[in-house]
């Protein structure tokens, strides 16, 4: 028999579009159905097959000659001097180029882009986390009991540090989804304000750090030892990156 599992939330798994707590009931799944771990690796290699290949053929020299050739030669009256409609074309294509090169040789557009999927799916996060219910899945000011909770459940246990005394009570953590990958969330305040604190393995080149605001959020990442860490907040932005130079400091 088929297990429904495999039609329900294989690919929503896949896409990171399970909240937390549906990813880890499906994790908790796949250890003991044999046909979900494995619909989910021909998945997976499918889609690195995908993004791996060349899906493209260049098109022959002759190709290009044979259309060249069969384009209408452009009026008179638009090679005057003061006419270059006929040149919008060229200029097209000019830049098309220029972005796909620019792209290839100047990897800080890439770096960019990558910075903006990040800053959208913190926000997201942090968004789903203050609804009602969904901040925090072990509640507590105690690190020794925060930390323990996610022993088992993630790659790498995340650091966990109390910092009431400088203004960032902790207040609890959770698992998270964010950009496909689960993550550990540490909650603190601050004064009325809530900070996520998301933290997972580095991989991908090491996405570079920064900082930003999104949907009137501020977000800033940083890396210290193996560990991505990202901060979202409606606080002001010095709060945060108070609260960033404490985990550098730790």
């Amino acid at each position: 028999m088929k297990c429904e599992l495999s039609e329900t939330l294989l690919h929503g798994y896949v896409d990171g579009e399970l909240d937390a707590a549906g990813a880890v009931h499906f994790e908790r799944h796949l250890e003991s159905c044999a046909e979900c771990a494995g619909a989910l690796a021909r998945e997976q290699i499918l889609r690195q097959t995908l993004q791996s290949s060349s899906l493209y053929e260049r098109a022959p020299h002759s190709l290009r000659q044979r259309i060249l050739s069969s384009l209408p030669a452009a009026p008179e009256s638009q090679r005057t001097a003061g006419s270059f409609s006929w040149l919008w074309p060229a200029v097209a294509a000019a830049s098309l180029l220029f972005s796909i090169l620019s792209w290839q040789f100047f990897p800080g557009s890439g770096r960019q882009a990558q910075q903006a999927t990040l800053a959208s799916a913190i926000v997201d996060a942090h968004l789903r986390s203050l609804q009602p219910g969904h901040l925090t899945d072990v509640a507590s000011t105690d690190q020794h009991t925060v930390k323990p909770w996610f022993d088992g459940k993630l790659e790498v246990v995340p650091p966990v540090q109390d910092f009431a005394n400088e203004g960032f009570p902790l207040i609890g953590g959770r698992l998270d989804i964010v950009d496909g990958r689960t993550v550990a969330a540490l909650v603190y305040a601050r004064r009325k304000h809530i900070v996520n604190v998301f933290v997972w393995r580095a991989q991908d080149g090491n996405l570079p750090s920064g900082s930003g605001t999104e949907q009137g959020y501020h977000w800033s990442s940083w890396q210290r030892e193996g560990l991505t860490f990202c901060g979202v907040t409606d606080a002001s932005p010095a709060d945060l990156d108070e609260l960033k130079q404490l985990f550098l400091q730790h």
